[in-house]
């Protein structure tokens, strides 16, 4: 009779341990001082952040110095929407060894010749920078494709590629998360480089893509900002890839 309490005993031991290590391992995980996704150094050398208002004001050369290559920079959303910080992070980030890029975030309020004047009046061409990014998330009340009209979202987008590939002659790179993939990027967008955002797994294998988004909870120096994180990208190829990809 007097093993039971101690059995008890140690079976509530046992639970407050493995509470107290998935509390521990949760705050890590948040805190960015753990992540989910390590890609291998070796395979994916090319690694780069992107970054927005979010981060605030920006020491581009301090955080230019920690094993990063490239950084894409916030510049528009919608039809009107500048980012603040655009052109001083522009006009810093290339003042260093950075491959710099540019990227918008797509609406899916306004038509895709408006969103392209707005990226047109905003990003410069005589600046040498990576392939445009358009950012295809949902967002606000549209959360999944049940909220939005699938087929004219295609179209608009369709007529933005079109027009920023002829305006920066090369072809946009779309940013995605699985769910814009599969439901509105997915064959109708082929012939566009794909950067796939998913900081809890691996991309899945059916998927092409140029870069991943594998982390959203890395903590770097060099930026003040609102978010104390930033999202960490690696290339899919080696550095004479990025290279030639730089120079289109």
């Amino acid at each position: 009779m007097s093993e039971l309490p101690v059995k008890f005993k140690y079976i509530k031991f046992i639970l407050c341990f493995f509470i107290v290590l998935i509390c521990v391992f949760s705050a890590a995980l948040y805190n960015g001082v753990i992540h989910i996704n390590n890609p291998s150094k070796q395979k994916y050398p090319i690694r780069g952040v992107d970054v927005s208002s979010y981060q605030g004001v920006i020491d581009w050369n301090v955080l230019s110095r920690q094993n990063i290559d490239f950084a894409y920079i916030k510049a528009t959303e919608g039809s009107s929407y500048v980012d603040p910080y655009f052109e001083t992070n522009i006009d810093n980030a290339v003042k260093t060894d950075l491959y710099v890029g540019a990227y918008h975030f797509f609406s899916f309020e306004s038509s895709g010749e408006a969103q392209a004047n707005n990226i047109v009046s905003t990003v410069p061409k005589d600046i040498k920078m990576l392939p445009f990014v358009i950012d295809v998330e949902y967002y606000g009340g549209f959360r999944t494709k049940d909220d939005i009209d699938v087929s004219k979202v295609r179209t608009e987008l369709r007529t933005l590629v079109d027009l920023l590939e002829k305006e920066y002659e090369i072809k946009p790179i779309i940013y995605v998360s699985a769910d814009t993939y599969k439901t509105i990027i997915n064959q109708d967008f082929d012939d566009c480089k794909i950067w796939y955002r998913s900081v809890y797994s691996k991309v899945p294998e059916d998927v092409s893509w140029i870069l991943w988004q594998y982390s959203n909870r890395h903590i770097l120096k060099g930026y003040k900002g609102k978010e104390r994180f930033i999202d960490m990208n690696v290339f899919y190829g080696t550095k004479e890839n990025f290279e030639f990809l730089y120079t289109k």
